[in-house]
C-alpha cells in the first residue's frame, strides 16, 4: 500500500483524465510510476554496463562484427 500526496494542480489533471477516459486515477498512477521505474532501470542499466566497458570488465562488439556474426551485411 502507497499514500501519497499530489500537488493540487496534478490532482487536478489526473482526475480530468480520470473522467474523460472512465478509467480510475489509480490506473493512470500505476502506469505513470510503472513507466517511470523501467526508465529508472534502464538507466541504471546503461550507466552500469558503461561503467564496466570504462573500466575493462566488459568490452564492446564492433558492429561490423555482430552484421557479420548473424549474416545481416547490406
Amino acid at each position: 500500500m502507497l499514500a501519497i500526496r499530489l500537488p493540487p494542480e496534478i490532482e487536478k489533471r489526473l482526475e480530468d483524465l480520470a473522467k474523460k477516459t472512465g478509467r480510475t486515477k489509480t490506473f493512470y498512477a500505476r502506469a505513470a510510476i510503472t513507466e517511470y521505474i523501467e526508465d529508472l532501470e534502464d538507466i541504471y542499466l546503461a550507466e552500469k554496463r558503461l561503467e564496466d566497458i570504462r573500466t575493462g570488465r566488459s568490452k564492446t562488439i564492433p558492429i561490423e562484427e555482430i552484421m557479420s556474426r548473424y549474416d545481416l551485411e547490406s
